[in-house]
C-alpha cells in the first residue's frame, strides 16, 4: 500500500494468527459507497474473488487470511478505491475483470486500464474493460491496420466502432465504412424477397446497434444521405468499377481497363505513371454516365468513387471530400451553380520524349493552314500580318499535310514540349484570344476537321485545360454573294481554357492580347450521372498517393479508400481473394480493422478463411497488428465466457482425439495391436 494514495491509507494493523493475518483498511468516507455498490452488490462479488476474508464496517475493510491471500486483497482494494475515485462507476463485471488482472500477474494497473474513456454520450461512456481490450484499443491508435482475432463478445466490434466514430468526432477521418461479408445468403442477396434494405439489414444489424449506442440516432440518417457513413455488404462495397471497355491513359496512350494487369503503369494525376496495384474483376454491375461540363465523360459503377470539391470546401481552402456515383444522382445543383467540381491533372502529363520528323510548331501551322476554317474561321485569326503561309513554305518547301492525317500520334504521345508546341502552332493558324466583358480571356479555336477537333482537345487536356466543344452549320451562301464565298463544311468551335503557366501563342499580337486581359484557371464540374445499363466491369488500385488515375477525356477518379475508418466485421467469412481485395482498397489517411473469429467459418464447401490467410501471410509486417482476444475478455453475461472456454475444451479433445485414433490406425500400430491380443487370450 503506498501512503501517497489519497483514497487509501496504509494498514492500520497487522498481527499474526498462526499463519493468518489481518489487515485493516481505511478507505475515504466519499468513496465507499462506490467501492460497495448499490446493496452492496460489489462486496457480495469481492466476497466470491478475494482469497482473503472481507468484512466492512463504516469505511474500515478488514482482510484475514494467509499473508500471500492478504497482500492480493489489499492490492484489489487500492485498485478499486483508484477506480472510484477517478470518477469510474463501479460494476461487478469491473471488479471481476480487476481481480482477473491482478490474478493474472498483469504489470499494468487495472485502474489505468479500465478508466481509459473512448466515447461518452448521454451519461455513457464506452471504455475498455480488460487487459487484452485495453491493448487492441491501443492497437488501434498506433497502427494502420489492425486485426482483432478473438471469440464472440469480447468487445472486437464494439470498441472498433467506438474508436471510429472518436476519429469522426476528432476529423482524424472524414468519413467511417462498416462492412461485413454476408454468406449467410451465399451473398445472392438478389434472390431474397423485399427491398434492398429489407434483404441487407438483418446481416448488418449489429453495425446499425452499436452505431445507435454511440452517435445521436437522429442524425445517423442524415450522416449516411451525405456519405460521411457507408454501411454495406462486402459484396456491395467491392462494386466499384469501370465496364471493360472503358479507356485508362497509359504512358502508351489509352488503353481499356479490362486489359490492364498488376504491374503496369497508368497515369496519375499528377501526370506521372503510377503501377497498377490490384485487379479486380466484379461481372456485371449496374453502369452510369458521369458527363462534366465541357462535356468530357466516362462510364462507371454507381458504387464508383470520385474525389470531389463544393464551393465551400474551396472557399475554406479544404481538400477534396470523396463520394460515390450514386451519392450524387439528384444532387448536382447548388442553386445556379454546380455542386460537384472535379480535380484537373496538376501538371502536363509526362509522355516519354521521341524524335520527331518535322518541328512540332511548324507541323500545328500547316495542319491548321490545311484543316482550319476557312472563311468561317473568326476575323480575329488573321488579324496579324505575320504570315503563316510563309513560315510554313520556308520550314519545308512543298510540303502539305492531309487534313485526314491531323496530329500524328508521335506529336500526341511525346513530351510537353513537343505537344504544346504542336498546339501553339495550331492556335496561331486558326485560334484567337477571346474577351468577355468583366471577365478573363479565353482561346478559340475553329476547324473543319473532325479528327482535328479531337486531336486539339487532347493536346489541350493532356496539358492540364479543358476544351468546350460546339458545332457550327455550314451556311448555303452563293459565290460573290453579300454573304460570301459558299462554306462546305461545318465548323467545330472549341473554347479552351488552360492553366496559368500554360501559353497557348507564339504570334506576338495574339499572345499581347492574351496576357493583357488575363487568363482564368480551368475548373470541370459534374454536369449530369445517368444510367445506361448494365455491363462486365472490373475495378483498378493503383499506388498513387492521392490514389486517382486517368480515364476517359483526362477524368481523374479513383477507387481507394482515404481519409476513412474501416471496419470489416465477421471477416472469417470473406475469401482469400475478397480479403486481398478489401485490404489493397485502403487509402492514405485511413485506419482498417479487422475483426473476427477464426473457430466461426461458415464459408460453403470448406473454402478456407481469409482472415485464416492473413494471419499466415500479413504476419510481421511493420504498421499491421494482431490483436489476440480470449474468454477471459468476454464482456457478455458470464456465462458466455464458460460457455466459449466449454466449446474450446471439446473441439481440443475432438483434435486429440482424432489424433489417437489416426495413431492407432498405422500399419505398425495395427500389428503391435494384434500382437498383445494373441498375448491375451495365450
Amino acid at each position: 500500500m503506498s501512503d501517497d494514495n489519497p483514497d487509501l491509507s496504509a494498514p492500520t494493523s497487522r498481527t499474526l494468527a498462526g499463519r493468518s493475518v489481518t489487515s485493516n483498511v481505511e478507505i475515504s468516507p466519499e468513496v465507499v459507497f462506490g467501492l460497495l455498490g448499490t446493496s452492496d452488490v460489489n462486496l457480495r462479488t469481492l466476497e466470491q474473488l478475494l482469497p482473503a476474508d472481507i468484512h466492512v464496517r463504516g469505511n474500515q475493510v478488514t482482510l484475514t487470511g494467509v499473508p500471500a491471500d492478504v497482500a492480493a486483497s489489499e492490492r484489489v482494494i487500492a485498485e478499486l478505491v483508484d477506480l472510484v475515485g477517478r470518477g469510474t462507476p463501479l460494476t461487478p463485471d469491473l471488479v471481476r475483470h480487476s481481480v482477473s488482472m491482478l490474478s493474472e500477474g498483469s504489470a499494468e494497473s487495472p485502474a489505468d486500464v479500465l478508466s481509459l474513456d473512448i466515447l461518452s454520450r448521454r451519461g455513457k461512456t464506452i471504455r475498455p474493460k480488460t487487459l487484452n481490450q485495453k491493448k487492441y484499443v491501443d492497437a488501434i491508435d498506433n497502427n494502420t491496420v489492425v486485426f482483432g482475432l478473438g471469440p464472440a463478445g469480447t468487445g472486437k466490434t464494439y470498441l472498433a466502432m467506438a474508436k471510429a466514430v472518436q476519429a469522426l468526432q476528432s476529423k482524424s477521418v472524414n468519413r467511417i465504412i462498416l462492412t461485413r461479408p454476408a454468406v449467410e445468403a451465399g451473398e445472392r442477396l438478389g434472390f431474397l424477397p423485399g427491398t434492398l434494405s429489407e434483404k441487407i439489414d438483418p446481416y448488418l444489424r449489429p453495425l446499425y446497434d452499436a452505431l445507435h449506442d454511440m452517435m445521436d440516432p437522429e442524425s445517423i440518417p442524415k450522416l449516411m444521405a451525405a456519405g460521411v457513413i457507408e454501411v454495406a455488404p462486402l459484396a456491395y462495397m467491392r462494386g466499384r468499377a469501370q465496364p471493360l471497355s472503358t479507356r485508362v491513359l497509359t504512358p502508351q496512350g489509352f488503353r481499356p481497363i479490362g486489359e490492364l494487369q498488376v504491374g503496369d503503369a497508368v497515369i496519375g494525376s499528377d501526370g506521372t505513371p503510377t503501377e497498377v496495384r490490384g485487379v479486380y474483376p466484379q461481372g456485371f454491375k449496374d453502369i452510369v454516365r458521369v458527363t462534366t461540363q465541357d462535356g468530357a465523360s466516362t462510364l462507371c459503377s454507381t458504387d464508383h468513387l470520385w474525389s470531389v470539391y463544393t464551393r465551400g470546401d474551396r472557399r475554406r481552402g479544404k481538400g477534396p471530400r470523396v463520394l460515390a456515383a450514386k451519392e450524387m444522382i439528384g444532387n448536382l445543383r447548388a442553386a445556379h451553380h454546380h455542386r460537384y467540381e472535379l480535380p484537373l491533372v496538376t501538371a502536363p502529363v509526362a509522355f516519354d520524349a521521341q524524335p520527331v520528323p518535322l518541328d512540332p510548331y511548324t507541323l500545328g501551322l500547316m495542319l491548321g493552314e490545311q484543316c482550319g476554317a476557312g472563311q468561317t474561321a473568326p476575323s480575329s485569326t488573321t488579324e496579324n500580318p505575320e504570315p503563316v503561309d510563309a513560315v510554313v513554305d520556308a520550314a519545308v518547301p512543298g510540303i502539305r499535310t492531309s487534313p485526314t492525317e491531323c496530329v500524328p500520334k508521335q506529336y500526341q504521345l511525346n513530351s510537353a514540349e513537343v505537344r504544346l508546341a504542336v498546339l501553339q502552332g495550331l492556335l496561331d493558324a486558326d485560334g484567337a484570344p477571346v474577351g468577355h466583358a468583366g471577365r478573363t480571356c479565353g482561346v478559340r479555336y475553329t476547324t473543319v476537321s473532325d479528327q482535328l477537333r479531337d486531336d486539339v482537345t487532347f493536346l489541350v487536356q493532356s496539358l492540364g485545360g479543358i476544351a468546350y466543344t460546339r458545332t457550327r452549320a455550314a451556311e448555303d451562301g452563293t459565290p460573290g454573294s453579300a454573304r460570301g464565298p459558299e462554306v462546305r463544311h461545318d465548323a467545330h468551335v472549341l473554347d479552351i481554357r488552360l492553366p496559368h503557366d500554360v501559353a497557348p501563342f507564339r504570334l506576338r499580337s495574339k499572345a499581347e492580347r492574351y496576357r493583357a486581359d488575363g487568363s482564368e484557371e480551368p475548373r470541370r464540374h459534374i454536369e449530369s450521372i445517368e444510367s445506361v445499363g448494365s455491363e462486365e466491369a472490373v475495378c483498378i488500385s493503383v499506388a498513387a498517393e492521392d490514389s486517382l488515375y486517368v480515364t476517359e477525356d483526362f477524368l481523374l477518379t479513383h477507387n481507394t479508400l482515404n481519409d476513412a475508418f474501416i471496419i470489416l466485421d465477421e471477416a472469417q467469412n470473406t475469401t482469400g481473394e475478397q480479403m486481398k481485395m478489401f485490404l489493397t482498397r485502403l487509402g492514405f489517411g485511413s485506419k482498417v480493422v479487422v475483426t473476427g473469429d477464426t473457430t466461426q467459418v461458415d464459408l460453403p464447401g470448406g473454402a478456407q478463411s481469409g482472415l485464416t490467410a492473413a494471419t499466415r501471410i500479413l504476419d510481421g509486417i511493420d504498421d499491421i497488428h494482431f490483436s489476440h482476444l480470449t474468454s477471459a475478455d468476454v464482456v457478455r453475461h458470464r456465462l458466455v465466457a464458460d460457455i466459449v472456454d466449454a466449446y474450446g475444451r471439446a473441439e481440443e479433445n475432438s483434435r486429440v482425439g482424432g489424433r489417437l485414433r489416426d495413431a492407432d490406425n498405422l500399419p505398425g500400430n495395427r500389428a503391435s495391436r494384434r500382437a498383445a491380443a494373441h498375448g491375451r487370450r495365450s
